[in-house]
């Protein structure tokens, strides 16, 4: 486990570097913009925000002061670090660069079969929607298949390795057919996208066409049915491919839970999430040339 932290350090370390000369030359100056003082490292910031969702900890404060602090291993590796409480207040000044790593280093690249999903990030029961007030007018009540909801929504775009190649994170009542998403989660993308029904729109095949690009769905009762190439039949069976990833995402990265307390370390946990997934060495991947089997 150590020796993943110092890999992940060292990478994001190198980028640190790169980052803060850039913002030197084209960036406000410390005395030209309001900033949060702190002696700790970025990159070291970074780092832990990343490794806790690898770290098989499911709360920060735990993970922070029982294996961060106190592990002998860990601490002399980090030095000196503040409270838990000045931590979790200095995570937010680290919103863009890891956006920036993220966007970076941390996506895969399309190979023409990629694969169009979304996942609800709860912030609360629904029930308790209209007395919560970390997320009041940011979050939103949506409808799944499997019922209301009151959060977000994380839109995503895998390719068949089962990396991450685009994503969009907006409120929960956004459908998933939307233009303004879809056109951000495609931007990089050609040849076929597998998606479920839930894609089904005559209006968002058209435009993606238009830009090269192929939706394939599976057909509701109601629809009549048409003739399908094998090899996107065959696809479409393995679209659950995308459902592993978001069980990844949620339940071993941790990308969801009801205890924020700030809207932008929301963002930090959501974004450090992604990142971690990218660096999980056995992806849920289709590991096998689908036509080499038609064939």
């Amino acid at each position: 486990m150590v020796e993943q932290l110092i890999a992940i350090f060292c990478d994001i370390d190198e980028f640190c570097e790169e980052y803060e000369r850039y913002s030197k030359e084209y960036l406000l100056t410390a005395s030209d913009q309001k900033t949060m003082k702190t002696s700790v490292e970025m990159s070291y910031i970074m780092t832990i925000c990343v490794f806790f969702h690898l770290s098989n900890h499911r709360y920060f404060k735990w993970y922070y002061k029982d294996f961060i602090c106190s592990d002998p291993r860990v601490s002399g590796f980090f030095g000196k670090l503040p409270s838990y409480n000045r931590f979790v207040e200095i995570m937010q000044t680290v919103t863009v660069p890891l956006t920036l790593y993220l966007m970076k280093g941390c996506l895969g690249k399309c190979s023409g079969k990629s694969f169009l999903d979304s996942t609800t990030l709860d912030v609360c029961d629904v029930r308790r929607a209209y007395s919560h007030k970390v997320f009041a007018g940011i979050a939103k009540k949506g409808k799944t298949s499997t019922g209301w909801f009151y959060g977000f929504k994380l839109h995503i775009a895998i390719n068949d390795c089962g990396e991450i190649i685009a994503f969009c994170l907006t409120p929960g009542n956004v459908d998933d057919r939307d233009w303004s998403v879809i056109s951000k989660l495609t931007r990089e993308m050609f040849g076929k996208v597998f998606a479920d029904r839930g894609y089904i729109s005559a209006d968002l095949f058209a435009k993606l066409y238009a830009n090269d690009i192929q939706l394939i769905t599976r057909l509701k009762k109601n629809m009549k049915n048409k003739l399908m190439n094998i090899y996107d039949k065959f696809m479409l069976r393995k679209r659950a491919i995308i459902e592993c990833v978001n069980d990844f995402l949620k339940n071993v990265c941790q990308i969801e839970h009801s205890r924020h307390r700030s809207v932008t370390n929301f963002l930090v946990n959501v974004i450090s999430g992604l990142i971690a997934y990218s660096f999980i060495p056995k992806k849920p991947s289709l590991n096998f040339d689908v036509s080499a089997l038609l064939s």
